[in-house]
């Protein structure tokens, strides 16, 4: 795949970037390893006044930035500025708290009596250059929720971006440096996926993050696991929304139009497989469908535009395939369900029921405005569709009966239960899944610690 500007709302290549070759990959990687030796040494006061200079500037370049992640990838530009605003609040969170976050931990006294010893202490220190591959979908706020936790332990970052989104990719580059991080500090690696597997075997490298599809993560778990390296996985998802009869209906059905189509639906954690019990069944359809249907297709660069095209034409065709499968099965339509004519890699809202397990979309995560609906009798049935699919990222419940949360919250296998509402990622709170959703927890002191040798020191009597 060319790295490359490719507008989709048009189709147009607004512009081309040659891969770094080998001598400059070379002294990139000697430049972060240089850079981590004295970069390790600074205090959390000194990288918290960077990255909240980053956040200042980051700030000011909303708009700009938007538009390019617009013109790159398609979202919504209010959507865009939305992700960069948010992105400098994930910046400020962790430069307030990384330094609690990252405390020496002191043993129980009696613990370190036993051991023989006179004191210990866990101490939390930073690994040296870590590896981010990362995707389109969100293109500041994938790369910042990795790096401000990982600048503010005391790492420093290579970024592998997507290739469809260069000039995003280049602008954070040159945010952190214009923030006065060290030069070696973040560096973004123009290159294809081909020269992932060797950045992850040179040894200056200590260690990777991926977001991604199910492939791309297997390939990097791979390499990681043959060179005993920590890796962080975050990959599909296709989360379910269950709504049971206590629910507020209509608030349910409002917010699962978003909860799918945030971001043209190009999202992990969007709610894709909405399983309804029977007894509110058809008026949560009836709103829902109406609600996906109402939906003001169009130009991303518009300010009433609420779903753009999908990234890429191959995405498009991907989720046609899911689409038509579903069809030819017996899957009804309720609403879109065919391509739109003209240019751009469009695709309408689109809302299928009578979806069974032998079809495709029942098992494959589909990345675009597409939802399934289901009917449940009970709420063991709404558990077991929901536990149904190979992806365990997040969830969504609607019910305000209490021993139900409980039930969900026990049985449901994803890494966050939200409870009416959508499924949305805050610093302060981990973000990951299970299954072939991944391993491992992004954002929150988890997320911190992840790339962080935790260190016992123990001193004796």
């Amino acid at each position: 795949m060319p790295i490359a500007t490719v507008n989709p709302a048009n189709g147009e290549t607004l512009e081309t970037y040659a891969a770094m070759d080998a001598e400059e990959l070379e002294r990139r990687l000697q430049l972060a390893e240089a850079t981590f030796r004295t970069y390790r040494t600074t205090t959390c006061p000194e990288r918290a006044r960077m990255l909240n200079r980053a956040a200042d500037l980051l700030d000011e370049d909303q708009r700009d930035i938007g538009r390019t992640m617009t013109l790159e990838m398609g979202k919504p530009v209010v959507q865009a500025r939305a992700e960069a605003a948010k992105c400098a609040r994930a910046m400020r969170w962790y430069a307030e708290h990384a330094q609690e976050l990252l405390a020496d931990e002191e043993p129980a006294a009696a613990d370190v009596k036993d051991s023989g010893g006179s004191r210990a202490v866990v101490r939390y220190r930073p690994l040296g250059p870590v590896l981010a591959v990362m995707p389109w979908n969100f293109p500041l706020w994938q790369v910042v929720r990795f790096a401000a936790p990982a600048l503010m332990a005391g790492n420093v970052g290579l970024l592998k971006h997507a290739s469809n989104v260069p000039r995003t990719a280049l602008y954070l580059e040159e945010l952190f440096h214009r923030a006065g991080f060290p030069a070696g500090c973040f560096q973004t690696l123009l290159v294809g996926s081909g020269a992932v597997d060797d950045l992850l075997r040179d040894d200056r490298v200590k260690a990777a993050t991926l977001t991604g599809s199910e492939p791309a993560g297997r390939a990097v778990a791979a390499t990681a696991g043959e060179m005993i390296k920590k890796t962080v996985l975050e990959l599909g998802g296709s989360d379910p929304y269950v709504v049971m009869p206590s629910a507020d209906v209509d608030r349910a059905a409002e917010v699962a139009v978003t909860a799918r189509v945030q971001n043209n639906g190009q999202s992990c954690i969007a709610a894709k497989r909405f399983i309804v019990h029977t007894d509110v069944y058809d008026a949560f359809v009836e709103r829902f469908v109406a609600g996906m249907a109402a939906l003001r297709v169009g130009d991303p660069l518009e300010e009433e535009t609420q779903v753009g095209p999908l990234a890429s034409e191959q995405g498009r065709s991907d989720l046609e395939e899911l689409v038509d499968d579903a069809r030819r099965s017996g899957a009804e339509v309720l609403c879109g369900g065919e391509r739109p004519d003209g240019p751009g890699w469009y695709y309408p809202p689109t809302v299928l029921a009578g979806v069974t397990r032998e079809m495709r979309i029942h098992r494959e995560e589909a990345f675009g405005p597409v939802a399934t609906v289901y009917r449940a009798a009970d709420l063991d049935a709404a558990v077991l569709i929901a536990n149904d699919s190979p992806f365990g990222l997040s969830s969504n419940v609607w019910t305000r009966d209490e021993a139900e949360v409980d039930r969900f919250v026990r049985d449901l296998e994803a890494g966050g239960v939200f409870v009416n509402g959508m499924t949305a990622s805050h610093p302060a709170f981990p973000f990951g899944g299970v299954k072939r959703s991944g391993y491992g927890r992004e954002l929150s002191g988890h997320g911190i610690r992840e790339f962080c040798n935790i260190t016992t020191v123990w001193h004796g009597a």
